[in-house]
This record gives C-alpha cells, structure tokens and sequence, in this order.
C-alpha cells in the first residue's frame, strides 16, 4: 500500500495552503479518528464510501467484489492513520489506497488463474499438471500450514454474529443477498457486519503478526 509518509501524523496541526474547507474538516475528523474517536471514524467512512465505490467499479465489474474492496480500503487507511501527512488531501490518500489494494487483488486474481489442480486441455489431449514429490514438505508449506491454522483461530475467536458472516462470505462464498437470507438479516446489517468482522480480524492477526 502506497502511503505518503511525510511528517506523519506529527503534521496535522499544520494546514495546507490553499486547502479547501472539505478537505481541512477531512484532517479535524483524522485527528480525532486516530485518538479513537468512533464518530469521526464513521463520518470519514459515510463521506468517502460511495465515492470510492465508483473509483474502484471502473476497475473490476464484480459489484460485490467492489463492496469487499472498498471495505478493505478503509480497514488499511483507518490502520495506517499514523502514516497520513495533512500535507497531502486525505481524499487523495485514500484513494491511492483503494487503487494500489485494487490492482494488488486484480494481480493475484491473474496468479490463480492457472490452477495446478484443474487439467489443462491439449492437442493431444487432457493433461493434468504434475508436481515432483519428494514425500518430504518444505519450509514455505509448514509457513502456509501454520497462517491458515492462525487465521481460523482468528475466525473462531470473532463473536458469534460476526463469525457466521465471515464463513459465509469467504469460506462458502456466499453474496451478500444470500447471507441476508440465510441469518434473516437486513442487507445493510449483513455488511455492516462484515466489515466490523473484517475489522476485528485485521486488528487480530496484526496483533498476532507483532508478537513474533
């Protein structure tokens, strides 16, 4: 994630030249943000959200998957606060967020697209992708083994309504629609839960990730 680093947060007392009356109230909102204010946390997302939506929808055509990627964006700027310099627009950072978290998910999404699992059709036939196994694993799939079993511990420690939307949604793949009808929820209750869940699960794996 691209970040301006500038003075950090040590700089939001000072206010840009020039700057606009949206963006000055913009830097009042993230100083309180980053003391812990929820409110101002809330009014930067209702603010930003529905523009972001459409910054990142000219990017990717699955409407749901935009839902998940500007819920992801706020989740690393509202993490990275610390890092926002008010000598930039709190708008331009955090677009710059969603754009690099976009392209960063559009270029794993191109990795997997060829699977070592599924066969691939040939000339000569159907063939299947075959990998030497040397009955012994190496180093990178005990690293995997064990950030799978740290992030389903993760998963199992969130509160019960917010575990439920988080296996439906990225365990069983569930859309949004379909978990509102499964938990008899309101659409907007189910993505508010998600991104809370979201929330809780960044903040717990980053808790995790600094104890090693």
């Amino acid at each position: 994630m691209a970040t301006n680093s500038g003075n950090g947060a040590s700089s939001a007392g000072t206010p840009r030249e020039n700057a606009s009356e949206s963006s000055l109230e913009d830097d009042v909102l993230v100083r309180k943000a980053i003391s812990g204010n929820e409110r101002s946390y809330r009014k930067l997302v209702e603010k930003y959200q529905r523009s972001l939506y459409f910054h990142i929808r000219k990017m990717i055509s699955d409407e749901e998957q935009v839902d998940d990627l500007v819920q992801e964006t706020f989740i690393k700027a509202f993490d990275n606060l610390n890092s926002y310099s008010t000598n930039y627009a709190f708008s331009t950072w955090i677009y710059r967020i969603a754009t690099n978290h976009t392209i960063d998910y559009l270029r794993k999404k191109k990795l997997q697209t060829l699977s070592i699992d599924k066969p691939v059709q040939t000339k000569e036939g159907t063939m299947r992708m075959q990998l030497p196994d040397d009955g012994t694993r190496t180093d990178r799939d005990i690293i995997r083994e064990q950030r799978r079993n740290i992030i389903q511990h993760a998963i199992d420690d969130l509160p019960d309504k917010y575990r439920k939307v988080i296996v439906l949604r990225h365990m069983q793949e569930k859309s949004y629609q379909e978990i509102a009808e499964l938990l008899d929820n309101p659409l907007g209750t189910v993505k508010a839960h998600i991104f809370r869940a979201r929330e809780l699960l960044y903040k717990a794996l980053k808790d995790k990730r600094e104890k090693f």
